[in-house]
């Protein structure tokens, strides 16, 4: 389990769209949750979906078969792995954490301040 069905953050029934509506609303730099991943694959089973200078961002949280961990994005070499979902962000609250943007081809970082809570 990555420990995330009792955690503030983790919007169980929430689809992508509403995750972004929620993080529009919220209006705040570094406001958060955690979803369901749409493609149901055993490999990225979460997403994080961080609102940042009026964008919202979809970071996918892949699962590492042969560690049993968790990690964010495309996989890179030294990157940062997690025992478990609830670490990322514990982690990303205290660090920041790097937003890229694949369209413009551009890097932000913002930390996980503000829960969004999906009505």
């Amino acid at each position: 389990d990555a420990g995330v069905h009792s955690k503030p953050w983790y919007a169980a029934t929430c689809d992508r769209k509403m995750a972004e509506d929620a993080l529009y609303r919220s209006n705040k730099d570094g406001s958060f949750l955690i979803r369901k991943s749409s493609g149901q694959d055993s490999r990225q089973p979460y997403t994080l979906v961080v609102f940042y200078n009026r964008r919202v961002y979809n970071v996918p949280i892949r699962f590492i078969e042969s560690t049993r961990q968790y990690a964010l994005g495309r996989e890179k070499s030294g990157e940062e792995r997690f025992d478990s979902v609830a670490e990322i962000v514990e982690n990303h609250q205290r660090t920041s954490l790097v937003l890229i943007d694949s369209q413009n081809n551009t890097k932000d970082s913002t930390k996980l301040e503000h829960i969004v809570r999906v009505s």
